[in-house]
């Protein structure tokens, strides 16, 4: 039976109708939506953080080294970050973020329903508006949108307020607040609220006033545009922004408006990197080293250590005061020493490089610059790219100037030719009982050298700087400071003629081993090595500390082994420590970013010698001050503390070196170039009372005068109570002959033979 039609639908019918759509279609929008949001919120629609990681985001944290007094010293990052607690943030700084970013933080529960429904209002009147709410910026910041487009940027948005949501569900307001300003990114690429008040004002959170305030969260809404530093006017064209809103929902009132308004809020900008601020080169050699130290050990979660990310506090042994005397000691004398040099003959008309070693080092580094390899690279035929190497540029150079860089126009082999000729230096300052360094300057610019020469693995010959160690063996082998030495020509095994290292024109005497130290006589130095034994010293002195490969051959009692100034300084601890041996350490410890220690480091001491060598040692070295090749820094830089070290010159002057020490401190320097074929000519000014000593001397007085370094200018050495003397003491404080009182500075220290500059 056919079915009856029911005829046109009545309007009352149709309306029905649509109202029965329109339920239907809402119903399933809902039911889609509460569907949707369950599916983000368990994961189910893209990846969803747990609630311990929304209790405790994962997000990069850069570690942070601190000197021995906690001073922030640098850090360490992929994005430089670092966290505070909410008390170390400035209520100035939480009130310009709330006033600008969100003030109705304490009202809301992740989503400011009031924003969020305002927004189709103000897109009618193509008015933009944020509407995201702290927490939904601070969900963005901990779990950033990997990708979007158009189709998929409403389910970002929606997942950021669910997560908003359970944030707020799991941490409390001022938990929140923290996060948000320890993860967001402020100008040049800082991020987090320490930092950047570090950074730009040079203070803690906790310090930062109500105009400093509105600078650092000015930057939040454009962090290049608003950048204070290389924008001035427009970030503070927004810093008032800030304050207005300050002022709008009552942080400030009139008159400190009408007042910050007004005034100017000026930086103190203080940004630290790997090539600028106090201890690059120091900076260097802790990161390597923790690196090293946190090899192997785990994190609570199984994962290893991760410098870079995990926000390790680093805590050294530095003293800001010695670091900073150290740096300017160094630039001192350098300054000054470098134009001596450049006035040299073959350096001051270019004609050194025309010819030899200084040729071939002058092709070598022309290949293996950057701008020939990338020329290179690019398949440019080399006949082409020597003539671009030739072709002046403008470029930026190292100089010894206040700015320690000049704007020139240079080929770039000119500017091969030009760095290659600087003096380098290395200086390093420790505490000889606990070998806690104290001072380390690893080259004259970290930015344009980075080569650090003080570091265990450069290692240079070490000249006379050698000899107290063959002459503290010699005393513990029964010789006497006051007992007589050879100084003519040694005859050794298998040598055709006696070996004479003594400077032309010297006539052989008989004399005191306190007076041939004191006078760096080389062939008294052979006579002691011949009565001791090759082999022997060399055991003796890997003993003392050092480990580079030292050939048992009689030039190793001159000084022709290559070692680094850090092993000096370890060995020569145990003269001023009373015979112990202190290994340089400069890690005092390591915490995890919550304080936890990871490790903790102590010094490491072994007895080489008794009480009594050592300090028979401190008085013949005392002799090098008081009367012998150390004699100017007493004469001519007027340091008369009790002191006592040992300068050291390689042949042709290639190598400058002076250890001293004090009753509390010892330091060592070396001066010289890379390429070793570059050096002074002039045993006056090349040799180490003159090229290295007056860095010790700048630096020392400068210590001697800061009562802050716990260095007592009127200590002496302590003399052990058992103390046996082989003669009464001269009033020079050294023992010497004394038929043959001598205050000369003759350095004649020698080393193997170098190619001269004009070979």
């Amino acid at each position: 039976m056919p079915l009856k039609d029911p005829g046109p639908l009545t309007a009352e019918q149709k309306m029905e109708r649509r109202i029965r759509i329109l339920w239907i279609t809402f119903v399933s929008s809902l039911v889609f939506f509460v569907l949707l949001i369950t599916g983000i919120n368990y994961g189910l629609v893209g990846y969803m953080p747990s609630v311990g990681e929304l209790e405790n985001p994962q997000s990069a944290i850069s570690s942070e080294i601190f000197a021995a007094d906690g001073t922030l010293l640098g850090r360490y990052y992929v994005t430089d970050r670092s966290n505070s607690i909410f008390s170390e943030i400035s209520p100035n700084i939480i009130s310009a973020l709330i006033a600008r970013e969100d003030y109705r933080f304490y009202e809301h529960s992740g989503i400011d329903a009031v924003a969020t429904a305002a927004i189709p209002l103000y897109m009618l009147i193509h008015k933009k508006r944020g509407s995201s709410t702290i927490t939904q910026q601070l969900a963005k910041n901990l779990f950033p949108r990997k990708s979007e487009n158009f189709f998929t940027l409403p389910f970002m948005k929606l997942k950021e307020w669910v997560l908003a949501v359970k944030l707020e569900r799991n941490l409390t307001k001022k938990e929140i607040i923290t996060l948000y300003l320890n993860t967001v990114p402020f100008s040049d690429n800082v991020y987090g609220i320490k930092n950047a008040s570090q950074t730009f004002f040079n203070k803690t959170p906790d310090k930062v006033t109500i105009d400093e305030a509105a600078v650092l969260i000015a930057q939040l809404k454009g962090n290049t545009l608003y950048n204070p530093r290389s924008h001035s006017a427009k970030a503070k064209e927004q810093r008032n922004v800030v304050l207005d809103q300050m002022h709008k929902y009552g942080y400030i009132n009139d008159a400190q408006l009408t007042e910050l308004r007004g005034k100017e809020t000026p930086l103190d900008y203080h940004r630290i990197d790997y090539n600028t601020g106090l201890a690059p080169y120091f900076r260097q050699i802790v990161e390597q080293q923790v690196k090293l130290q946190c090899k192997g050990l785990k994190k609570p979660d199984g994962t290893p250590y991760d410098i870079y990310k995990d926000g390790l506090k680093i805590y050294t042994t530095l003293d800001m005061h010695m670091q900073r005397y150290a740096e300017e000691a160094v630039q001192e004398h350098l300054t000054d020493l470098q134009k001596q040099f450049m006035a040299q003959s073959g350096y001051n008309d270019g004609s050194v490089w025309k010819r030899g070693s200084a040729l071939n080092i002058l092709n070598a580094s022309i290949k293996a610059s950057d701008r020939y390899k990338g020329m290179m690279d690019d398949e440019i035929p080399e006949v082409k790219a020597m003539e671009l190497m030739k072709k002046p540029v403008k470029m930026r150079l190292f100089a010894w100037n206040k700015a320690r860089y000049k704007d020139t126009v240079m080929s770039p082999i000119d500017s091969i030719k030009y760095m290659k000729l600087f003096l380098q230096s290395g200086f390093m300052a420790m505490d000889p009982f606990t070998g806690e360094v104290k001072a380390w300057v690893g080259g004259i610019d970290h930015k344009s050298f980075q080569y650090d020469h003080v570091n265990i693995n450069t290692k240079r010959q070490v000249g006379s700087t050698i000899k107290p160690l063959l002459y503290c063996f010699a005393l513990e082998k029964g010789f006497s400071p006051c007992g007589i030495v050879s100084t003519a020509p040694q005859e050794f095994p298998g040598m055709k003629k006696p070996y004479d290292a003594n400077m032309k024109g010297t006539t052989p005497e008989d004399m005191s081993l306190s007076r041939a130290l004191a006078l760096s006589i080389n062939n008294a130095a052979l006579y002691v090595l011949k009565q001791v034994g090759m082999e022997a010293f060399v055991d003796f002195a890997h003993k003392c500390g050092i480990t580079a490969h030292m050939d048992p051959y009689p030039s190793v009692a001159l000084g022709v082994s290559d070692i680094s100034l850090y092993e000096m300084l370890g060995a020569y601890s145990m003269f001023p420590a009373g015979g112990i041996h202190t290994e340089p350490f400069f890690l005092s410890k390591i915490e995890d970013k919550n304080g936890v220690l990871i490790k903790s480091f102590a010094p490491s001491q072994k007895e080489i010698v008794n009480r009594n060598t050592a300090f028979k040692m401190v008085k013949m070295m005392r002799g090098v001050v008081n009367a012998g090749t150390g004699g100017r820094l007493r004469f001519k830089y007027g340091i008369h503390n009790d002191i006592a070290g040992k300068t050291g010159t390689t042949n042709s002057q290639a190598d400058a070196w002076f250890i001293g020490y004090t009753p509390q401190l010892i330091a060592g320097v070396w001066v010289g170039c890379d390429d070793r074929v570059f050096r002074f000519r002039s045993e006056r000014l090349g040799q180490g009372a003159s090229a290295a000593l007056p860095i010790w001397a700048y630096f020392m007085k400068r210590v001697y005068a800061d009562r802050t370094t716990g260095i007592n200018p009127a200590k002496t050495f302590d003399q052990p109570g058992d103390f046996a003397d082989c003669q009464t003491m001269d009033t020079t404080g050294f023992y010497f002959d004394k038929t043959k009182k001598d205050s000369t500075e003759v350095d004649e220290d020698a080393g193997p033979p170098v190619q001269d500059i004009n070979e």
